[in-house]
């Protein structure tokens, strides 16, 4: 079981592969790390921890975050996972992907509007199929998952990815910052090692808070396709981050390029077919967040036996 930890507070199977940095690369800004301890091979991160609820390629019935997927990824062998950070109406981060509840719980509402004691009492409950395969399972609370990685061997790799949508309240840069200042406490309390952690986040001012409190901290920009040219270009303001994080769709080799001379590292993420995870590994960025944990496996064990032939 996760115990809930003494504090309250509150980031992509995602699955993410990430590759030793190159020393030929333009050195990565202040305040990245690359991952703890240098790894000689590819990263393998579960998205969402490895829940996506889907019907093919493959059928998965988890939900995004949740215990059981976490759990899942990390039993089938993922170095890590990245999980989705919403902060509740009295500021207490927990682990849930959408803004509304009534989209995989037995609640309502908006996650911001829906004080924590709340949250945590709700099931999960999605649409037939995937309802009959679905334990007891409640929405939890960040400080919960980090007290369970706490007791493991080894610390996995933790990707918090930011979800700051939200439809029942405009932009309230105050409520940013209390999940900045949240997750502040949440690393250090559970003394999460800085080289284990990147904070993915859209919004650049966040990002820049972020990089004051946590300058240890990996940080990364998650970018869509429609404000690509504007976002990169801002990059040189934001000298804490490190990565840039784009969708398979968004990602190009030219793009990957170019963001490599500015010094930052490539995060993709998405596609679960054996042709979408085969086109974005071969590319080579470093770091891959797919949703087919198990086709990214076989896809680096063939690229591996090919590679040693």
């Amino acid at each position: 079981m996760w115990a809930a930890g003494p504090i309250s507070l509150l980031v992509m199977v995602t699955v993410m592969v990430m590759t030793p940095a190159c020393g030929a690369r333009a050195q990565t800004p202040a305040g990245w790390q690359a991952p703890e301890p240098p790894v000689s091979g590819p990263l393998v991160i579960g998205h969402a921890g490895s829940g996506f609820l889907t019907l093919l390629r493959p059928f998965n019935p988890l939900p995004p975050s949740s215990r059981r997927s976490i759990r899942q990824a990390l039993a089938r062998g993922a170095d890590g996972v990245e999980v989705d950070v919403r902060l509740s109406q009295d500021s207490v981060a927990v682990l849930y992907h959408d803004p509304r509840l009534e989209s995989m719980t037995t609640g309502a509402g908006c996650v911001s509007q829906t004080p924590v004691q709340a949250l945590t009492r709700l099931d999960y409950r999605v649409r037939w199929p995937y309802r009959w395969f679905q334990p007891h399972e409640q929405v939890r609370r960040l400080d919960s998952l980090l007290a369970y990685l706490q007791q493991r061997p080894r610390y996995p790799y933790l990707h918090l990815d930011l979800h700051e949508d939200d439809p029942c309240a405009t932009s309230d840069p105050a409520r940013d910052r209390a999940l900045a200042r949240q997750l502040q406490l949440l690393l250090r309390s559970y003394r999460v090692p800085a080289g284990r952690v990147t904070i993915i986040s859209s919004r650049p001012a966040m990002l820049r808070y972020l990089g004051q409190l946590l300058p240890a901290v990996g940080l990364g920009l998650e970018v869509e396709e429609a404000n690509y040219a504007a976002a990169t270009a801002g990059l040189d303001s934001l000298q804490g981050v490190g990565a840039v994080v784009l969708h398979k769709n968004a990602f190009t080799p030219e793009r990957l390029a170019q963001l490599h001379a500015l010094g930052r590292q490539v995060v993709v993420f998405g596609g679960r077919s054996a042709r979408a995870v085969g086109r974005v590994v071969a590319t080579e960025p470093d770091a891959y967040e797919v949703d087919n944990l198990r086709q990214l496996q076989r896809t680096l064990r063939r690229r591996t036996s090919i590679g040693e032939e």
